[in-house]
């Protein structure tokens, strides 16, 4: 499908208005006037077109898409082996200016050009000069000779049209335009007579030109692309519009960096425009709507030039379109929302939707979603609706009457129809209608893309019914509706890491291999693997660090991201001395890089905004870090040589949450520390096994029979914390409590070590606590009090043993209500142990939401209640 394309202009009113505001752009007060004249000179150290040489003091251009001039390049490529590029830069020798860089004048005639770059004479002086050599010999003093020489007159500027430069002779070209002409067979025939420098320049007369066609000439000059200099971008010739846009567009380019530009292709651009005429460059992008002159337009400008072009002409279309006349062609621009998708042109296509209404209900769509304040940062959601709208048109246009370009003919046995063919092409495995992947390859429906058309097809009506525009349309309710739901969705979550893929993958000689085999220029992949692994980030938040993101606070190494996922930036989390040690290494290669790229250190401002694994990809400013692909496919390779199955790095993540909760983490601390929006986003990275559910059931705590108020949950989340207990309660029980007979003791004189001074009467005892995995123990001692107490021989002896174990019988009421409310009572009774203490070891307990605890009814406050950590405290990194 076509991409939609601006229209050409010519001398039209939306030509004028077109030149209007480019110009008023080019002349605003913020426009660079380094890019405003016809020649622009661009500075040699500019930070995105930087043109010069990288060795210090070294004057000539860089050769290529490298850094460095030929001859450095050469001497670079030898010494490699000895010496660091950082030490050659400063220390390479000078090898002289090699091309001339602009256009130098005799130092005797201001109108014309020197010849000779050691002496800056002229061609007459230079060759006066050694006329005097050859007759005086050795005694022939050179400024001597220069007092007695006299100015002569310039020829004026090149007679083509583009060049600034002075003509060097009669004839009226400069001296690489006069060589052109030569190489070309002298079109025109013009030619200058014998001998006249001494015929007629010596004499003060005029030296006549003789011509075979002199409009030959004149075309030939009209015609001649300007010579390429150094640093320079010549936009003589261009219509006013072309030259304002391409200005316009180095100036948004240099402001925002990025991929470097080189200034030959931007030149190149401007030629070939030049030579075809062209006024704006949407005429260069109107050619490619025909197929055969796309080939020959963008093939003849040249790749890079054409992805210029492409670029520029995505910077003007938010100038040169409205919103309106975007939906009219069938796309959508980002930037009209003040959106910009990541890693993504701003031009949304949506061409390939035949049908206008549905175009038009798709571009409506997706314009709400950019004016929403939750608009997405990827084009992940665009891409699905416009996929599943383009199922559906490629579906009417072949079943639908007239194509299903009426919707009022549209009925709904076509939904059913369009529902069933998608279902049929998922079980059989048959290519897309109107979708096509990767290389133009038919896209296979599969059980997530039905699901997906689904969904985005079936909101996409129903927006238009509640908001009446199907009903304006003419669109059938009942085709609206038939629309199907997509039903249960499978989603399976990853698992965690197994024992022995975790070890394979923190191998000291798999890491050295990961690194030595699939980073051998040290970007490193290593370090940002082993930070993943560490901290359990998301693998874009790793390699998105900056470059000062490390930090000791209180003795404790501290590393702080940004959680952009959920808007939660500058966190910090503590991490091991080791990973910091490692880091602060991989901030010493960052800068000696820049140093190597740029050849000075970064000054503070840029260095605010280095990134710690900086990409080597359209990165002329060091600001771009490593791209997400860049680091799946090195870890991709490494994972297939390890041949431990398939992988992916999100996993560990799994693993890190799955740890966590094993050690004693709520959901509420592992959503915290891994940054999750919810509890229920956390649970997805939580796997718990059959093994796991002692120890979670040895969190549920609550007092014993013989505290104040026997059978109240010590594990409240909702429990107000003094200020002195600021750390998580499943920190304080797990330091504060020791094994006990059915529960645990909480009297801190006997968890550390002393004697019990109630003779281990702990039952009685209101230091003690019950917790989850002793339910089926409770219970069982419960039968025999009850058994006992029916058959008392008296009702005085039996409401006495009632009472006795009213306190008990509470404890266990109330260990019941809380395993009930967190779904896990079931669990607890299925565990049939006699004494899980015998299994239990000493972990971090835990605290749990009020939400998911029943009330239990009690009375009163425990002095555990104090245990609790409150909502401004961290103790994820203890936990960690």
């Amino acid at each position: 499908m076509t991409a939609p394309v601006l229209t050409p202009v010519r001398d039209s009113r939306e030509g004028r208005d077109r030149l209007e505001i480019m110009t008023a752009l080019v002349n605003s007060p913020s426009f660079d006037p380094v890019f405003r004249s016809e020649i622009v000179e661009i500075p040699p150290d500019h930070p995105v077109y930087r043109w010069v040489c990288l060795v210090t003091d070294c004057e000539r251009p860089r050769a290529g898409r490298g850094d460095l001039c030929g001859a450095h390049e050469t001497a670079w490529r030898q010494l490699r082996a000895e010496r660091s590029r950082a030490d050659f830069l400063r220390t390479a020798d000078l090898v002289g200016h090699g091309e001339e860089l602009r256009e130098r004048l005799c130092r005797l005639c201001p109108e014309r050009p020197s010849r000779q770059l050691t002496l800056k004479l002229c061609h007459h002086h230079q060759f006066s000069w050694y006329h005097y050599r050859d007759r005086h010999g050795d005694a022939a003093d050179f400024d001597t000779w220069l007092a007695k020489q006299l100015p002569r007159p310039g020829y004026g500027r090149c007679k083509a049209v583009v060049c600034p430069d002075l003509a060097e002779s009669p004839l009226g070209l400069c001296y690489r335009h006069h060589r052109r002409y030569l190489r070309e067979g002298r079109p025109g025939g013009a030619v200058l007579p014998a001998q006249w420098g001494n015929r007629y320049e010596r004499v003060g007369s005029p030296v006549p030109v003789s011509y075979d066609n002199e409009s030959d000439f004149r075309w030939w000059c009209s015609r001649m692309a300007p010579v390429s200099r150094p640093g320079q971008i010549n936009l003589r010739g261009l219509h006013p519009l072309l030259r304002a846009e391409i200005q316009w567009g180095l100036f948004v380019h240099a402001r925002g960096s990025g991929r470097r530009w080189e200034l030959t292709q931007i030149q190149s651009l401007a030629d070939y425009c030049r030579d075809h005429g062209f006024h704006s460059l949407t005429d260069l992008a109107a050619g490619s709507v025909d197929p055969d002159e796309e080939g020959g337009r963008l093939t003849t400008v040249g790749r890079e030039a054409s992805y210029l072009a492409r670029i520029l002409i995505d910077l003007l279309t938010p100038l040169y379109v409205t919103p309106e006349q975007t939906r009219e062609q069938g796309y959508l621009n980002t930037v009209h929302f003040g959106r910009r998708l990541n890693n993504r042109s701003p031009r949304i296509d949506l061409t390939s939707i035949s049908q206008r209404w549905l175009r038009d209900l798709a571009w409506d769509h997706f314009a709400a979603i950019l004016r929403s304040p939750s608009c997405p940062r990827s084009g992940h959601t665009f891409d699905g609706t416009r996929r599943a709208c383009t199922e559906l048109s490629a579906f009417l246009e072949i079943q639908a009457p007239g194509g299903g370009h009426d919707p009022r003919l549209l009925r709904p046995h076509h939904v059913h129809d369009f529902a069933a063919d998608q279902r049929l092409r998922e079980l059989d495995g048959l290519p897309s209608l109107g979708v096509k992947g990767l290389h133009g390859k038919p896209s296979i429906v599969t059980a997530y893309t039905r699901q997906m058309v689904f969904t985005r097809t079936r909101r996409i009506l129903l927006e238009a019914l509640e908001s009446g525009e199907a009903e304006r349309l003419g669109l059938d309710r009942g085709f609206v509706t038939a629309m199907p739901s997509p039903g249960r969705i499978i989603t399976r979550t990853q698992t965690p890491f197994s024992d022995e893929v975790a070890r394979a993958l923190a191998a000291e000689t798999n890491l050295q291999t990961l690194a030595a085999c699939h980073d051998p220029a040290d970007r490193g992949l290593r370090d940002a693997w082993e930070t993943i692994i560490v901290t359990g980030r998301r693998c874009s938040e790793v390699i998105k660090l900056r470059l000062d993101c490390l930090g000791r606070y209180g003795g404790l190494p501290m590393l702080w991201h940004d959680q952009t996922k959920v808007g939660n930036y500058d966190a910090a989390i503590r991490i091991p001395e080791q990973l910091h040690q490692r880091l602060e290494a991989r901030q010493r290669k960052t800068l000696a890089l820049f140093a190597t790229r740029h050849n000075r250190p970064p000054t503070p401002e840029e260095r605010a905004h280095l990134p710690l694994f900086p990409s080597n990809q359209r990165n002329s400013d060091s600001r771009r870090p490593l791209s997400y692909q860049w680091f799946h496919r090195g870890f991709k390779a490494w994972i297939n040589g390890l041949d431990i199955g398939r992988w992916v790095p999100h996993q560990a993540r799994h693993s890190l949450a799955t740890s966590l909760l094993r050690a004693g983490a709520s959901l509420t601390h592992i959503r915290r520390y891994l940054g999750q929006v919810s509890e229920r986003m956390a649970e997805r990275y939580v796997h718990l096994a059959q093994s796991d559910l002692e120890s979670v059931l040895q969190h549920v705590w609550v007092a014993g029979p013989g505290a104040a108020n026997p059978g109240e949950i010590l594990t409240d989340d909702l429990t107000p914390l003094n200020q002195e207990h600021a750390m998580a309660i499943a920190i304080d029980l797990g330091r504060r409590s020791t094994p006990a007979e059915g529960g645990f003791c909480t009297f801190q004189p006997v968890v550390d070590g002393g004697d019990c001074p109630w003779s281990l009467n702990c039952h009685s005892c209101d230091k003690f606590v019950l917790p989850g995995a002793d339910l089926l123990y409770w219970r069982r001692k419960r039968e025999p009090w009850r058994l006992l107490a029916e058959g008392a021989p008296d009702d005085a002896t039996a409401d006495y043993l009632h009472v006795y174990f009213e306190p008990t019988a509470r404890a266990i009421d109330g260990l019941e209500k809380a395993l009930a409310g967190l779904g896990l009572l079931d669990d607890a009774l299925a565990l049939d142990l006699r004494k899980p203490q015998d299994y239990f070891h000493r972990v971090w307990s835990t605290a749990f939401r009020a939400a998911d605890l029943v009330d239990v009814g009690a009375e009163g406050e425990s002095e555990y209640r104090n245990t609790y950590t409150p909502e401004d405290t961290d103790p994820e990194q203890d936990v960690a």
